[in-house]
């Protein structure tokens, strides 16, 4: 790419993003799940900074919610903290070409061994915008039923120890409150949900919506 493409790229880029643009980005450590970069960023003001950036595949999560209004719980280690921690079923987007609606099906089926017949988009979330680009979706899953594990799904590792439970929704919502579902997209998932029962599941929007992107965001405003 010429010195003068470049500096183009850069200027429709600080138009597009209210005066800030990335003028340089190095790669510092790729691993399978998250990268590592380090982006040089041109402000408004014309001075620069260098912002170490964590690049990570984005996620899934399933608000799976059945006839009487119980949420499916898992409760897993996780080594980054050292702790139990109870959560939604959840998993990452790497597998190559899989829509994400299909990724959380899968997922829901690999954890909790069930299917749901009505899906939507629940929530979007950036989890840790400060340092990382991981985007999360929140489906919510309803009209549950029972289904089985994936052909040559392998439960290894944390999931040997998975446990799964249904626990009433505004149970969950206290347990968030209370401090005990401290997963991000999990505490977010649980409230969202009582926000839209209590607006009589109106307004949800599809599950098959395009994954969110800055173009797709700029595009809304």
């Amino acid at each position: 790419m010429s010195d003068d493409t470049r500096a183009d790229q850069t200027h429709r880029a600080s138009e597009h993003n209210g005066g800030f643009a990335v003028v340089d980005t190095t790669t510092l450590f790729q691993g399978r799940i998250v990268g590592v970069r380090e982006d040089v960023v041109r402000m408004p003001d014309g001075s620069e900074a260098k912002r170490e950036i964590v690049a990570h595949l984005g996620a899934v999560v399933v608000l799976a919610l059945d006839d009487h209004e119980n949420v499916v719980l898992v409760r897993q280690y996780r080594p980054a903290v050292r702790a139990w921690l109870t959560e939604l079923p959840a998993g990452l987007l790497d597998v190559a070409d899989e829509p994400p609606l299909e990724a959380a099906r899968r997922e829901l089926a690999e954890e909790a061994q069930l299917s749901a017949a009505t899906w939507h988009t629940l929530l979007d979330l950036h989890s840790s915008p400060g340092f990382s680009d991981e985007t999360v979706r929140v489906y919510l899953a309803r009209d549950l039923s029972t289904e089985d594990r994936p052909d040559g799904f392998v439960v290894e590792h944390e999931e040997v120890t998975m446990t799964v439970t249904r626990v009433p929704l505004d149970a969950a919502v206290t347990s968030v409150l209370a401090g005990e579902i401290t997963n991000a997209a999990a505490a977010a998932g649980v409230l969202a949900a009582a926000a839209a029962r209590a607006n009589g599941w109106q307004g949800l929007r599809a599950a098959d919506l395009a994954w969110w992107t800055p173009d797709a965001e700029q595009a809304q405003q």
